[in-house]
């Protein structure tokens, strides 16, 4: 089984390849568990709800146009779709294609950083539809 080193993903928000100015990112799929124990179960019962996703994205900061900060200012209090590769070879099985759809920005911080440091913008897009490709 091969494991992978993450060293080339590719990332895209509101259709903009940023890859190059982000250092760390994390795609969280989850469904959310609806009960439906009823009486005289012996055990809880589940069944799966709402689809309830997740991506962060450490970015460096960059003013240009087109690039981090142009990009994400606007999107602050609205919805877009993000898409995440492991890598930025062809969408295939062994490297799907993650499309976040109608993911939801509630805030962006333009300037974070202390003397010397890099100036970062950690950004959590929340909910939305997660889909997979494999081709």
């Amino acid at each position: 089984m091969a494991v992978l080193v993450l060293t080339d993903a590719d990332i895209t928000v509101n259709g903009v390849v940023l890859s190059d100015r982000a250092n760390s990112v994390t795609l969280n799929y989850e469904i959310d568990s609806v009960e439906t124990t009823a009486f005289g179960s012996v055990g809880h019962k589940f069944v799966g709800g709402l689809q309830n996703n997740s991506c962060d994205i450490e970015f460096m900061q960059d003013f240009a146009a087109t690039e981090t900060e142009a990009t994400i200012y606007p999107l602050v209090g609205a919805t877009t779709t993000v898409t995440v590769r492991a890598s930025s070879a062809a969408t295939s099985s062994t490297n799907p294609l993650y499309t976040l759809s109608g993911t939801f920005l509630a805030a962006h911080t333009p300037v974070a950083a202390a003397v010397g440091e890099l100036a970062m913008t950690s950004l959590s897009f929340t909910g939305g539809t997660l889909v997979k490709t494999t081709s």
